[in-house]
């Protein structure tokens, strides 16, 4: 329909009726919103980051799940989410004690995704390629021997794998609208 009014309007050759028309069509409802039901999550999140800046980004991925399981409808209780990330990538630095004040941001939304009951795993493999100790990490991480063998185990238990992807923002949302 709307093809055929834009082909009567490039034309030229618009009836009394088509106006009338394609104001229906853009007085359409917009789309529809569901709440399908979900079962409580057991998520397994990959965190191997290029950037360690870049794991602020990875955990609005977190949020991304949490949040709305947590808000009405759902009202999911977070004790009841089995969720754990995995860090074995340059990321792994902000995890140090000693670069807290550097990475605060990010370090207290850990402590508070922590504090719902995610888990922070750190690669021990990766820990020692960085130099670093398990007294020098943040209490609220767990060291397993390796990031990969934890990928797998946890997948193996029924873990649903999410490796986010970060990329670069070139435009605010605002300017794209």
């Amino acid at each position: 329909m709307r093809t055929l009014i834009l082909l009567l309007m490039m034309t030229g050759v618009l009836v009394s009726g088509a106006s009338a028309a394609a104001s229906a069509v853009e007085s359409t409802p917009g789309a529809r919103v569901e709440n399908p039901a979900y079962p409580s999550p057991k998520v397994v999140f990959d965190f191997y980051f290029a950037r360690p800046d870049e794991i602020n980004a990875g955990l609005f991925w977190i949020r991304s799940l949490i949040q709305p399981l947590m808000d009405a409808p759902y009202n999911e209780a977070p004790e009841m989410m089995k969720i754990v990330v995995v860090i074995h990538g340059t990321e792994i630095v902000t995890l140090a004690k000693k670069n807290e004040a550097k990475y605060q941001e990010a370090v207290e939304r850990m402590r508070y995704y922590h504090d719902l009951g995610v888990q922070f795993h750190v690669c021990g493999l990766a820990l020692h390629d960085y130099d670093y100790t398990p007294a020098e990490m943040q209490p609220f991480v767990t060291i397993v021997p390796s990031a990969m063998a934890d990928l797998v185990g946890l997948q193996q238990q029924g873990y649903a794998l999410i490796e986010p992807k970060i990329l670069g923002k070139q435009l605010s949302i605002h300017d794209i609208r």
